[in-house]
């Protein structure tokens, strides 16, 4: 009840504090090609139903025909506003819908299309019992995802190998350990301080997450400063080799 009260709250809050910037960056998004500013998709929800998800369109219309889920820093779909919306995340705002309609939380795990969610392992599943969020451990830490993926030959299946396994085990922790409104909060200003600071915002994000009982190797990725190595999703044996194939 407490951590509703808050999301609306805050949701209301953000609306009307940014609502100036937000009408700037939907005039410039729309100035470009002349359609809507905003892209609407379906997201794998609490319990797995599906909702629709709003951000700022940071790609060219009919950008997710091309059967890409994960998007790299070089992809030639992201627009040229799209590209800055993406790098401060004002892309994500639009978001505060979502939460004031509570189909989505201030902070919990990203949501994320159907057909990720459909191969989910028994133990990530865990992490549709709860609203997705805007934000949370993952989120800032794996924030450069698009850096990551750039230059990947199949993005969809290194986001697999490389960002899935650890992304997952991060918002798993939140989901099995959390249970404080001071964590959200906590969590929310980490994410401002991370615009600001990333080495030293992910520093304390690898602290917090090793005060939640994470592992030392998921304590490592959190702090970032190795290259990320492959690894298996939660709760299976072995790496993913296909994107459409449920991890074993």
């Amino acid at each position: 009840m407490m951590k509703r009260a808050m999301d609306l709250a805050a949701a209301v809050g953000g609306l009307v504090l940014l609502s100036p910037v937000l009408l700037v960056v939907a005039f410039l998004i729309w100035r470009q090609d002349r359609h809507s500013p905003f892209y609407v998709a379906q997201r794998g929800g609490r319990g797995g139903r599906p909702f629709r998800m709003v951000k700022f369109r940071s790609m060219v219309i009919r950008a997710d025909m091309t059967d890409v889920d994960s998007t790299a820093g070089n992809d030639p779909r992201i627009t040229v506003v799209g590209r800055i919306i993406r790098k401060t995340k004002l892309d994500e705002v639009p978001q505060l819908w979502n939460v004031l309609k509570g189909e989505m939380s201030f902070v919990g795990p990203r949501p994320n299309v159907l057909r990720e969610t459909a191969i989910y392992t028994p133990r990530e599943k865990a992490l549709l019992s709860v609203r997705p969020g805007i934000t949370d451990m993952a989120s800032i830490v794996f924030a450069d995802e698009g850096d990551i993926l750039h230059g990947a030959p199949d993005p969809d299946l290194k986001y697999n190998q490389v960002i899935r396994p650890w992304k997952s085990r991060l918002s798993l922790l939140y989901v099995e350990r959390h249970g404080s409104v001071l964590l959200d909060i906590r969590l929310i200003l980490l994410t401002i301080r991370a615009a600001f600071d990333r080495a030293g915002t992910l520093e304390r994000v690898a602290r917090l997450a090793a005060r939640l009982g994470a592992e030392a190797d998921l304590v490592e990725v959190a702090r970032r400063r190795k290259p990320l190595e492959a690894a298996p999703p939660p709760g299976a044996t072995m790496i993913v080799t296909s994107r459409d194939a449920p991890p074993v």
